[in-house]
């Protein structure tokens, strides 16, 4: 028997859209059972390390389901996608308070591009792109077109130097001096703190404890940089008992990768 798509569901939605939804919600649920279970092995509160749903290569609909479920953090890794999806998701769920964070690698020439949608930068990783998000943001102040500082974090590689170079990364000695720099950017930049990816095929416990001791050394001259980012699908454990305030999640949450819509 041939399934009609188009048919209405229980809210009204056409029944492929109540069927995602539903994936969606049990993903979730498993996702957050997750980190629930890493916060108490770890002697953590679970309310110490907040959910970013990473939506790259998946259409607008699917983020917008997931703000229904509550989810008010979402990420992407590319900024040509990144802002016509933020626009559609805003067109979708015009109360929602879809909060857009960028986590991939950033040019210096996307910058004025992605002040225009992302709420927050964790993929400042190099003096020249802090110095260009500040002038971006310095014009869109004066243009009207926002008024307060956009928030970014630091990201440490965790990589040996020639896979930092594909993948990039700030090397840990150098992160208090980039993050002085920030800081000293007024009223343009605000320093929340650090982001990183654990090195590809290896077991992430070591380089999640030296992200750590990095990060506290970042914030023992600028307290108030405190989201410490680490931890995707494969490796949230982990990251939560080395102190990630932050859990970035994809796979676990939407499936394999598919076609963003158009």
């Amino acid at each position: 028997m041939s399934v009609d798509h188009n048919a209405a569901g229980p809210a009204g939605e056409p029944a492929d859209q109540e069927q995602r939804r539903a994936e969606l919600a049990e993903s979730l649920r498993a996702v957050r059972a997750r980190i629930d279970a890493a916060c108490a092995a770890a002697g953590r509160g679970p309310g110490e390390v907040r959910l970013v749903a990473v939506t790259k290569t998946f259409p607008a609909s699917d983020a917008a389901l997931l703000t229904d479920l509550g989810m008010t953090d979402l990420a992407e890794n590319r900024d040509q996608e990144a802002g016509p999806k933020a626009a559609e998701v805003a067109a979708l769920r015009p109360e929602a308070p879809a909060r857009w964070h960028m986590v991939g690698r950033l040019q210096r020439n996307k910058a004025r591009s992605v002040v225009r949608w992302a709420h927050e930068v964790q993929s400042v990783d190099s003096p020249r792109l802090a110095e260009a998000l500040a002038k971006a943001v310095r014009n869109a102040q004066d243009r009207g077109e926002t008024s307060g500082p956009l928030d970014v974090l630091i990201q440490a590689s965790l990589d040996s130097p020639d896979e930092a170079e594909r993948r990039g990364g700030c090397p840990l000695p150098d992160l208090p001096a980039l993050a002085d720099l920030i800081a000293r950017s007024g009223e343009q930049l605000r320093l929340r703190g650090v982001m990183a990816v654990a090195p590809l095929g290896q077991d992430p416990e070591p380089a999640f404890a030296r992200l750590a001791e990095a990060h506290a050394r970042v914030r023992r001259d600028h307290p108030d940089a405190t989201e410490l980012s680490a931890g995707m699908s494969g490796d949230l454990e982990q990251a939560v008992a080395h102190g990630s305030t932050c859990v970035r999640v994809g796979t676990a949450l939407l499936g394999g990768r598919r076609l963003a819509s158009p």
